[in-house]
Formats: structure tokens, sequence, C-alpha cells
């Protein structure tokens, strides 16, 4: 049996027709930049995360950098953010000039190590990034505190995390200053091509992010900042708008094949050197990320049986060679570095199958038998 890591036609599948729909209204409206139905899509987010404003953006990458800049982050700043993520997050602090400084991750949730942050925090420090990753709400009471005394502000990246909560229920989005979206197709909440969202709270930050999106232009050709082009297609607004009706039914799909893993694997594994995600009020199980030994080979193993996985992340950004000059060194992280020799995603969507699921477990149990 063919178990794919992500089956996009079979998510889509029961959405078509609202899908053509929604393009055959932004094609009836011949309006493909911003306009109706990105301010329309805004509002829906921002209101799911419990704040003022939604500001659609090009893609996550590009949330990122906008709302580091709407900071007026730049050179000789330093930038506070986990080590363990996908490139992005330290990308968009060193592309305006700023220094990332790694910090390692706590072992289970894989998120920031609260610690090691509020340890971090220095005198040149402009901002910290914590990243919700793989659908699980980072903690950050402690972080929070400490940015607040210190006037640090705080930029949630929540890529992988629309919809996650605390397990108290507190929305992912509301914590800080602002927190970025992806809407990358693989995305709990993806569209048909690339796009993004900075929410907010605070009512002059998401006005310098909506200036900065459209080139610093308010009027239009009338120029106050140097901004960029990070604007969110109406299309891809409108096709979003059709998938986040839906969000909640596919989460609990999420949820549910992540409780069938787990029970599968507690039903018939005896002795396999397999960790599996915690059952956490509030994880939206974007990856379904297990730790695993002889990681690499059990990946072989699971190609092998035409099963999908991947690897997220198998070099920690200390270690990349692009931030040789940050002066970092193996051994220096040592629980992210470990997590990158280890964790592996398995197929999971809203849409898999207890049968395909059964044909996952068969097939890591095999491999260790």
């Amino acid at each position: 049996m063919k178990v794919p890591l992500l089956d996009l036609a079979a998510h889509h599948a029961s959405l078509r027709v609202e899908l053509l729909d929604a393009v055959r209204r932004v094609m009836g409206d011949e309006r493909y930049i911003l306009g109706p139905e990105v301010e329309a899509l805004e509002r829906e987010i921002a209101a799911r995360c419990e704040v003022r404003h939604g500001v659609g953006v090009s893609s996550g990458s590009d949330a990122l950098i906008v709302a580091l800049m709407a900071l007026g982050i730049g050179p000789g700043d330093e930038v506070v953010t986990t080590t363990y993520t996908f490139f992005a997050t330290a990308g968009a602090i060193h592309r305006l000039g700023a220094t990332p400084v790694f910090v390692d991750i706590d072992p289970e949730s894989f998120n920031l190590d609260q610690a090691a942050t509020v340890a971090a925090i220095g005198s040149r420090t402009k901002a910290i990034v914590p990243v919700h990753l793989f659908g699980r709400c980072a903690s950050l009471d402690e972080i929070l505190l400490a940015a607040s005394a210190r006037g640090v502000p705080v930029i949630e990246d929540a890529a992988q995390a629309i919809g996650a909560a605390t397990p108290d229920g507190r929305a992912v989005g509301s914590f800080g200053v602002a927190t970025c979206f992806s809407f990358y197709p693989s995305k709990s909440l993806g569209a048909l091509g690339d796009g993004g969202m900075v929410v907010s709270d605070d009512d002059r930050f998401a006005d310098q992010v909506r200036l900065l999106r459209g080139h610093g232009a308010r009027p239009e050709y009338v120029h106050e900042v140097v901004g960029g082009n990070f604007r969110l297609d109406a299309l891809q607004a409108a096709l979003l708008r059709v998938k986040l009706a839906h969000l909640d039914r596919s989460l609990a799909g999420r949820a549910k094949a992540a409780a069938r893993y787990r029970a599968l694997f507690a039903e018939r594994a005896n002795d396999v050197p397999i960790a599996l995600p915690g059952d956490v009020r509030g994880h939206t199980y974007s990856l379904f990320v297990i730790r695993a030994d002889r990681r690499d080979e059990l990946r072989e193993h699971l190609g092998r049986c035409s099963i999908g996985s991947a690897v997220y992340y198998p070099i920690p950004l200390h270690l990349q060679a692009c931030f040789q000059e940050l002066g970092y060194g193996e051994g220096d992280l040592p629980i992210a570095e470990r997590a990158a020799r280890e964790t592996l995603a398995l197929p999971l969507y809203p849409e898999i199958t207890e049968e395909q699921q059964r044909a996952v477990v068969d097939a890591c149990l095999a491999f260790y038998s």
C-alpha cells in the first residue's frame, strides 16, 4: 500500500466545487492583488486569533521579514530565536542585517527552551522570535515576562501552527506584538500557491506592516519609507477563505489521526525505540514527528515500503554553513543537534485512513523486528 506523507488531492476533493466557485468569483471581480477578498480573509484570521488586525502578505517568509522591518530591526541588532526550525526564521533576521542568537530547545516539545531564551537576552537584543513548531504551542510565560520587563518585543512564528492553542485554550497569535502565519500548500491551512499573514493587536504596528507591504507608499507613488512587494494575491485569499471555513474539521481529523497512531503503536509495539509526540491539548499536528533510533535507516525502509516520510530538520541552524561566522560549533546546542539526528515525520493528514496508518505502523515495527 502506498501511503504518501501528504495527500493534497484527497484534501481538496471534497472542496473542489467551493474552490472553483471562489476562482470564478475573483475572475468576475477582476481584482487580483489585495482588494475585498484579502480584506475579508484578514478579518476572519484576526478574529480567529482574537486580535484586531490581520495583514495579508505574499508568504510566511515575507511575513517574518516585514514584521521585523516594522520593528526597525537592522544592523547591530540581535534577535533571539530557536536553532531548530525552518531556515526562514533565521533567514529573515539575517536579511535585515541583524544577528540571530540561537538557543536550544525543550527535548519533548521541540520548542524553545524558556530558561535558555531568557538567559540569551542581552543589551543588543531587539526582538525574540519563538516558533510554535509542528503545530504545538510553545510555552512562553517566562519568555513573555522577561521580554516585557526589558522592553523586548516578541514575534511569534506560527507558520506551522494556525489553530493551535495552549492547553488552557489561549490561541496562538495572541501572545506577542505580532504573529506570522504561512499558507504554503502543505500547511494545515494551505493556499494553492503561496501566501502568509501577520496578525497583531497593536494598531500602530499593524499600520506599519500595511505600509511596508506595498513599497512604503501612502498614497500610491508617495513613499514614506522603503518597503517591499509583500502583497497577498486575491485569488489565494479567496481559496483560503473556503478552506478556513473547514479548518476546524480538518484539525479534528489531524487530532484523530494522531490519537490513532498512538493507539496502534501502543497495542503492537514492544520495546520499539520510537517516541511519539505527546497527547497535548491544543496541538494541531501540522506534522506528526517521532523520535527514532536509526532514523535514516528507518526512513530508507519506509521508502522501500512505499511509505512517505520526511526529516524536519536535518541540520540545526547554528550549524548551517551560511552562519559559520557566528562562531557556533558541534555540541553547542546538543538537544537540537540530537533532534536533528532522530526526528522523522510520518504520514498524517485529515483524510488518512486507519488502513493506511496500520501500514505505516506495521512497516515501522517490521524494521525494528
